[in-house]
């Protein structure tokens, strides 16, 4: 698809479907108002009458029959003036593409005049929206070619002032390549874990690191036992899949120390021993979620060529009962010298991060972040509306927080305090991999800092987050790609 930035008149410009983005407490801009005008009121007919309220999220959807260039014309809500915010432009581009594109749209036109908002800012929003509102999983759909002859081929942001295009375009380009990395990740994680091993996700940063030059090293079973990395192998130890240790390198930051990603990839988790129950297993594919958000992320970081050094690590593997499995009561001893006594084999992100924090602290990084659908109480305590944010430096979780406010991936901060550590010790071990189910990502979490030496860390909990069961503005129901566009923009607005 296509994204293009021109200028002209919303009423003369011809286009299978134009969107006006309206507020709920004001008149229709001049360029909403000639519209309106052209057809004979109707726009402020529907809004007097109360069948159309600018509300956040709202579409509706009108033919104009001729009287204005466009086939279709879609209004859509952005609230109150106010309240505006980029992801409320975002969230309206992306729910007014999808109606769009049902009613038959294959090219749409977005009027941008009017929101009073940096421009660039603006184009990016709106990339990111429309792409990732029209974003389908089709690949296993038998008709996908027929479902692919329907898809929106071009996306127009159309302004009146001509000295805004440039601004408008850089934003646009920033917004591609950010929603693209995010629909990537949406792929890998609605695949079919049979299709999504971790020696597939290992080819598949082979050639992200390929395609922006990035350094690529992947560890097989045997140098794993090499290194120490008792606890990644011993949740790998039921499956007959290989694990793999993904380190993705990107070098653009001279000597400025490395930031560490670790995303936790288990392409599949039965629970292994502790096995789940048979209802929503198939939901375990998302596992890799984490694994995928860094991918993600370091792919825009190398496309929009950010000056900077970044680690990512993906511990991958699956988790999986067998005959060969660990098994509660084991103890493993992880890469780092620590033990950790198995009460619960269903616990298992945290064992693989566990490798993977301390192998990222060779690098001596200015910060560690991780990202893992680690908990299934986070969802408990925070719903799907926020990933839980836990860590050990109060800049880098403000970092974090902000960057989650700008891109709509909202984080909320947990405690973790010492007090909460007393439930991770172990009668035989360091600790153990549970501590029961009151403050369960809290401890979860703070079994992860017990690697982290003194690095400052920061551990998204995106459990809640990282599927959603129903359409939401430039979500549609499945994987959401979470952690993408979030990390992305903590990068970008990183200062060392």
């Amino acid at each position: 698809m296509k994204i293009n930035v021109t200028t002209g008149q919303i009423e003369k410009h011809k286009t299978d479907g134009a969107v006006l983005l309206l507020f709920d407490d004001e008149k229709p801009g001049q360029a909403a108002a000639r519209v309106d005008k052209a057809l004979g009121g109707m726009i402020g007919r529907l809004i007097k009458r109360g069948d159309f309220k600018a509300k956040p999220g709202a579409v509706h959807l009108l033919y104009p029959e001729g009287r204005i260039a466009a086939e279709r014309l879609a209004l859509a809500g952005l609230g109150k003036r106010a309240d505006f915010t980029l992801n409320r432009l975002r969230q309206a581009a992306g729910k007014a593409a999808p109606v769009l594109r049902a009613a038959g749209a294959k090219d749409i036109t977005v009027l941008i005049d009017g929101l009073g908002r940096d421009n660039e800012e603006t184009g990016q929003a709106i990339a990111e929206g429309g792409m990732l509102g029209l974003y389908r999983f089709l690949k296993y759909k038998t008709n996908e070619e027929n479902d692919r002859k329907k898809d929106v081929q071009k996306i127009t942001l159309l302004t009146g002032t001509a000295s805004t295009v440039k601004a408008l375009r850089k934003g646009v380009q920033t917004g591609e390549v950010i929603a693209e990395s995010a629909m990537m990740a949406r792929d890998m994680v609605s695949s079919p874990p049979t299709d999504m091993t971790p020696t597939v996700i290992a080819s598949q940063a082979r050639e992200i690191s390929r395609q922006f030059g990035l350094r690529l090293q992947v560890l097989e079973r045997k140098q794993m036992a090499k290194l120490g990395m008792g606890a990644l192998l011993g949740v790998a130890s039921g499956s007959t899949q290989p694990p793999k240790f993904i380190i993705v390198e990107y070098r653009k930051g001279g000597k400025k120390p490395f930031i560490a990603l670790v995303g936790k990839t288990i392409t599949f988790d039965s629970g292994g021993i502790s096995i789940k129950p048979a209802e929503n297993m198939d939901k375990m594919k998302d596992d890799m979620s984490g694994g995928a958000a860094v991918l993600g992320a370091i792919r825009s970081a190398a496309a929009l060529k950010l000056p900077l050094n970044i680690v990512g690590l993906l511990p991958a593997t699956e988790n999986m009962p067998s005959g060969s499995a660990y098994k509660p009561g084991d103890v493993l001893r992880t890469l780092s010298g620590q033990t950790i006594e198995i009460l619960n084999t269903d616990a298992e992100g945290r064992l693989i991060l566990s490798d993977a924090l301390a192998y990222a602290c060779t690098y001596k990084p200015a910060v560690i972040v991780d990202i893992a659908t680690l908990t299934g109480a986070c969802g408990i305590a925070l719903g799907q509306e926020a990933t839980g944010m836990l860590g050990t430096h109060d800049a880098l979780k403000q970092k974090i927080s902000e960057a989650g406010l700008k891109t709509g991936e909202r984080v909320w901060e947990l405690p973790l305090w010492e007090e909460y550590h007393e439930q991770i010790k172990s009668d035989i071990a360091d600790m153990k991999n549970t501590g029961g189910r009151a403050g369960g990502v809290i401890t979860a979490a703070a079994l992860l800092s017990k690697f982290v030496q003194k690095y400052p860390w920061v551990h998204l909990d995106i459990a809640a987050t990282a599927w959603t069961d129903k359409d939401r503005p430039y979500t549609p129901k499945g994987a959401t790609g979470i952690g993408v566009r979030l990390l992305t923009q903590f990068l970008r607005d990183y200062q060392s």
